[in-house]
């Protein structure tokens, strides 16, 4: 059952703001790749994927409409507190756990939908799309007292177009091997990860290995050479619009690397800038897209815990022992368990 205690504060702009201690909710300067968010009727509720808890904080603009559930997800005491236009700590009593529950559920599905850390470099498969679509379409329904708005819709194709998986797509080596002249000097070479905040999902692998760059030395200039594991199942038919980008950076400046997609990998070249033969720093964006924020809540760390907490739900997924609790793998987490040997 969804228990706790909450804070409720009204701003000076007349939004009501409902959360537990450090949730975060739609109004911080930015969303955490963590933040699982579900729009709903007069406001909007959000969770961190990586919290023990689940209670959830909510946001909240139209406070009539709100109250159809706040009762269902808070319980009384919260729906009166804000009703009557006060209340500080208050405790969470769901009238209704399932709503809560399923509210839940759903905001982590559409949450899987966006973040998921799908790589062949870590071997973390893929959540089938028509399955995760299905069960979204169904919590939808569910959670009919609630959502609203862009999340109350059946979900959209998918924007990147994708291939069909192949065998292989699971046992790709680590990094991404680059073919040099024999005339040619390495000057230094490295990887990396990226920020998923960048671009869209689907485009590139979400390992911390992901990304391959090496600075080379051949007849007088100096170049530099990025090539990245693209998202297992992409198809080269990726619209202009759509197509990463490389910005390597040194401490006297930055070069754009224009990507094409061959294969499972992404890559490009171009002249490197002054300083690189110390190291470059690569970031790989689609332009217009996306955050251009601090590593917070996207940075390294917090990619590494989410893919520790996709760990361990793919082994729950693939565990004989029926799992029918709250936060109970999806459909599509059970699918991918089942289809890679690893789990």
């Amino acid at each position: 059952m969804t228990t706790g205690t909450v804070r409720i504060e009204r701003a000076p702009d007349g939004i009501w703001i409902i959360a537990p201690d450090d949730a975060p909710s739609v109004l911080d300067d930015a969303a955490g790749i963590d933040v699982a968010v579900l729009e709903a009727l007069g406001g909007h509720l959000s969770w961190s994927v990586l919290a023990e808890h689940a209670v959830p904080a909510a946001v909240i603009d139209d406070v009539d409409s709100a109250q159809n559930w706040l009762w269902a997800v808070f319980g009384e005491e919260v729906a009166l507190a804000v009703a009557a236009g006060s209340g500080t700590e208050i405790s969470v009593a769901p009238a209704r756990p399932r709503v809560a529950a399923c509210a839940r559920r759903l905001a982590f599905a559409l949450w899987a939908a966006r973040w998921w850390p799908t790589s062949t470099v870590d071997a973390l498969p893929a959540l089938d799309e028509e399955l995760l679509n299905g069960e979204i379409a169904t919590l939808v329904e569910e959670c009919d007292l609630l959502v609203d708005g862009a999340d109350a819709l059946a979900p959209a194709a998918p924007a990147v177009p994708v291939r069909p998986a192949r065998a292989d797509d699971y046992a790709l080596a680590a990094g991404v091997a680059t073919a040099t002249l024999p005339s040619a000097l390495v000057l230094t070479r490295g990887t990396t990860g990226t920020d998923w905040r960048r671009y869209p999902p689907g485009l590139v692998d979400a390992s911390e290995r992901a990304v391959a760059w090496e600075v080379v030395r051949a007849s007088g200039t100096t170049t530099v050479r990025v090539s990245i594991v693209a998202a297992p199942g992409l198809s080269s038919a990726v619209p202009e619009h759509l197509r990463p980008r490389a910005s390597v950076g040194t401490a006297s400046g930055t070069v754009d690397v224009s990507l094409s997609l061959s294969g499972d990998t992404w890559s490009g070249v171009a002249a490197a800038p002054s300083g690189s033969e110390a190291g470059v720093s690569v970031d790989v964006h689609v332009p217009g897209f996306g955050t251009t924020g601090s590593a917070d809540g996207g940075g390294a760390e917090v990619r590494e815990r989410v893919r520790n907490l996709i760990r361990q739900r793919l082994l729950r997924a693939a565990a004989t022992t029926p799992d029918d609790g709250p936060d109970a793998p999806l459909l599509a987490e059970i699918e991918a368990a089942a289809s890679d040997s690893d789990f």
